[in-house]
């Protein structure tokens, strides 16, 4: 991956990780894909455990929504649950090449770990979760209708991911 953050078009290199939620029934885990053209969360997906199937099913929503170019890469960071054999079966399936962080190398990882930050901090952060439900219902609202349609990134000049990538795509229409 060599640290390139980012690449030329949207759905050439996907970063993913978990992170995890303290609710009052215990924790909730959160896997996410994120395209790093345009920081857009593509996938995700949430559960009691921290099971291979838990990413599988995140990256089963990112490629039920996008279609990986020729060359994809997908950078994780080298978890069990990502260094699996189903895990890696999905990915060889979809032509998508594998790409992970050395040992002890949280770097190449970054953008996933600097998203999880934002939702911690704008919204897990400021109430107690009574239940996993509640607390799955807010993150999946957070995630599909407010980060990646209307908040804003310094990184992408103060757009959001929908807009950057809706950008891309009419200039490369126009370009051709």
């Amino acid at each position: 991956m060599a640290r390139d953050f980012a690449p030329a078009g949207p759905d050439l290199l996907w970063v993913a990780d978990i992170t995890y939620i303290w609710t009052w029934e215990g924790w909730l885990y959160l896997a996410v894909v994120i395209d790093l053209r345009s920081r857009r969360v593509v996938g995700w997906s949430m559960a009691d455990h921290m099971r291979t199937e838990l990413v599988i099913s995140a990256l089963d929503m990112a490629l039920g929504h996008r279609v990986p170019a020729p060359g994809h890469v997908f950078h994780s960071d080298r978890a069990r649950q990502y260094a699996s054999g189903d895990h890696r079966g999905v990915l060889k399936a979809n032509g998508i090449d594998c790409s992970m962080s050395r040992k002890g190398d949280c770097w190449d990882n970054a953008c996933a770990e600097s998203f999880f930050a934002t939702p911690k901090t704008e919204l897990i952060h400021r109430q107690p979760w009574p239940t996993r439900h509640s607390a799955r219902l807010a993150i999946h609202e957070y995630i599909g209708l407010f980060y990646n349609r209307r908040r804003r990134h310094s990184f992408l000049g103060h757009q959001s991911p929908v807009d950057v990538e809706n950008a891309f795509y009419e200039n490369s229409a126009s370009a051709a």
